[in-house]
């Protein structure tokens, strides 16, 4: 039996997303500094030894074959927070093989999943547990989180697809989420790089 034909397994808490057959990957507010609209609140924040993990997830990366006829599947916890006004979230990406659709499912905790594509069209779509977000291919796609506990979410897509982090890097989303009055609001980004 090849790699490819070996059946796959793993363990995810259903409330959490923890894994415990799985080390998370870690994101901190270090990790995110190009990502938040207020730099300077967040360099603050990291100076005075507040570096808080912004999300974690788990994934079968390295278990799976990367080809076009696996699946890539795993859990992101995004904590709740906020840089500012602007609430937690991951880095965010495009895959590498830019016609990747995603599926993600959620299993706990209140957010967004943000969504563009490289011509500026952009969506936004609620996450709410049991809610499941279909990302179109060439969309670059953000969970955030506007609750108070942590949002978890299972996610699958094809093995081969890469991640392309390097474009949201460099030029951001067009639109972030914000708390407004007590409420999560839509805005332009005011640094957004054409």
């Amino acid at each position: 039996m090849t790699l490819k034909e070996k059946a796959y397994a793993i363990n995810f808490d259903l409330a959490t997303g923890l894994s415990e057959s799985k080390t998370s990957t870690k994101r901190y507010l270090a990790d995110m500094k190009k990502l938040f609209n207020h730099v300077e609140l967040l360099e603050d924040s990291i100076q005075q030894g507040n570096n808080h993990m912004v999300y974690e997830y788990y994934s079968v990366d390295a278990d799976v074959p990367k080809t076009d006829g696996d699946l890539h599947f795993g859990t992101s916890i995004v904590y709740p927070g906020k840089v500012g006004d602007e609430y937690y979230m991951t880095k965010g990406h495009f895959h590498e093989v830019l016609a990747t659709g995603e599926v993600y499912l959620c299993l706990s905790g209140e957010g967004y999943m943000l969504m563009e594509n490289p011509e500026g069209d952009w969506q936004i779509e609620k996450f709410i547990p049991g809610q499941a977000v279909h990302v179109p291919p060439r969309y670059a796609h953000r969970s955030i989180n506007i609750g108070n506990e942590p949002l978890v979410t299972f996610f699958t897509f094809r093995a081969d697809a890469g991640h392309d982090y390097g474009t949201i890097e460099t030029k951001g989303y067009r639109k972030l989420v914000v708390e407004k009055d007590g409420q999560p609001e839509i805005i332009d980004n005011p640094n957004w790089e054409q």
